[in-house]
């Protein structure tokens, strides 16, 4: 074991948490919420004695800081919020194991090491109460939409600048959190992998290649309301059957093009058992990691949501929902990953991430960046049943510890014109 890092603290500090925070439904650590504060000022207590400087910036991200003997700064970011009834492990692994990390390089190089370290916790990863994930790190980045947010509201009515407002946030500031990245040189992040890949094949981590990017969209498909029993099968416009048609379609547009592809909901006009359907709304969720295989998977289904209109002589719109880029890691930091996967359990495997993180608006943002994951047992995430094996989150925490001795090695040998 390296010298001062203790995994079982990080597994401890885990279980800590899960108590303080959860009941027998979930992690309740939803962003904005008194549960959220209460985990944070528990996360700050695990800071004490470190020679660190942490302080929130404009956007409630909370930073850890390191100084090194360089201010180009190596940073590892997670995010101790949850979704409802949501796993022990997601984001808060990433962070706690960051913190572990730190105690390690603060302890070997005498509270200097050669770049500085920070370690940053995200404000709002998952966007349960407002919808709008990845909050903290897009303010951060400089890609959050104000005008888009500002407008965010929660299920009670709750508009998202005031919630910010009740923690201390004023929303019309939160870009000024940009500061934060001016001496990011690389950025490191380690989650729970979320999905059956590494499970499936038997393998404890994995370097991640870059995250998903995203087409998501409504289609809206319309045709007319007549009697279910009267109007004859060949005389009506279903809008419901050439939104039906989509389910199958999108399977083969994925098959073909390597990437997911999700219906997501369904709502019907007018509702009754007793009409044909007039208007059919579907959500079409497509995401892949490379920008070109994307788009054309989204030309696919919007050629093929034509088609089946046309056959139904039903009508069809789409709308926007939302799009993010794919965002592929560093390629330097990819080979780190994947060694110190390697020097940790042996064997080592590269997958892209489905699920969007924060390590992806580091990335646009042009900070060098790489994600470690770690087996998911059940596949299953978002959800109480959320699991990994003890001695598999003992080996995430020293590869991550790996991985970040190689990438501050590498930031202090690059040069600051790097």
């Amino acid at each position: 074991m390296v010298r001062g890092l203790d995994p079982q603290r990080t597994i401890r500090e885990l279980a800590e948490l899960r108590s303080l925070t959860g009941d027998a439904d979930g992690a309740q650590r939803v962003a904005f919420t008194p549960t959220w504060s209460k985990a944070r000022a528990w996360f700050r207590d695990r800071l004490v004695g470190l020679p660190v400087e942490t302080h929130a910036d404009a956007a409630g991200n909370v930073w850890t800081t390191l100084a090194g003997r360089s201010d180009r700064a190596v940073v590892i970011g997670s995010h101790i919020d949850s979704v409802p009834n949501g796993g022990w492990l997601d984001g808060c692994l990433g962070l706690l194991a960051g913190v572990e990390v730190l105690r390690r390089v603060a302890a070997e190089h005498a509270g200097r090491p050669p770049v500085t370290l920070r370690v940053v916790d995200w404000a709002d990863e998952e966007g349960a109460r407002f919808g709008k994930s990845l909050f903290g790190s897009a303010a951060c980045s400089g890609n959050l939409d104000l005008d888009e947010a500002r407008g965010l509201v929660d299920r009670r009515g709750v508009r998202l600048p005031d919630a910010l407002r009740e923690v201390g946030i004023d929303f019309e500031r939160v870009k000024e959190s940009r500061c934060e990245r001016a001496t990011a040189a690389a950025y490191l992040e380690l989650h729970i992998e979320q999905g059956p890949v590494l499970l499936d094949l038997g393998l404890p981590l994995g370097a991640v290649l870059g995250t998903f990017g995203v087409e998501r969209h409504a289609i809206t498909f319309r045709g007319q309301a007549a009697h279910s029993g009267s109007t004859p099968m060949n005389r009506r416009r279903d809008a419901f059957l050439a939104a039906g048609k989509m389910a199958q379609e999108i399977y083969a547009i994925a098959a073909n093009s390597g990437g997911v592809c999700t219906i997501g909901s369904c709502t019907t006009k007018p509702g009754i058992v007793t009409s044909v359907v007039e208007e059919c709304r579907i959500t079409l969720d497509q995401r892949h990691l490379d920008a070109a295989a994307l788009e054309r998977m989204h030309a696919a289904a919007r050629e093929a949501a034509e088609r089946f209109a046309a056959e139904g002589h039903v009508e069809v719109s789409w709308e926007r929902l939302w799009r993010i880029p794919p965002a592929p890691f560093h390629p330097d930091l990819v080979e780190f990953a994947d060694a110190a996967v390697r020097e940790t359990c042996g064997t080592a495997h590269r997958l892209p991430s489905g699920p969007l993180h924060d390590a992806a608006e580091m990335a646009m943002a042009g900070v060098p960046t790489v994600m470690l994951f770690v087996q998911s047992l059940h596949g299953i995430s978002h959800n109480k049943i959320e699991d990994t094996r003890p001695e598999h989150l003992a080996l995430a925490v020293r590869a991550l510890d790996r991985l970040t001795e190689k990438t501050m090695h590498w930031v202090a040998t690059r040069g600051a014109g790097a």
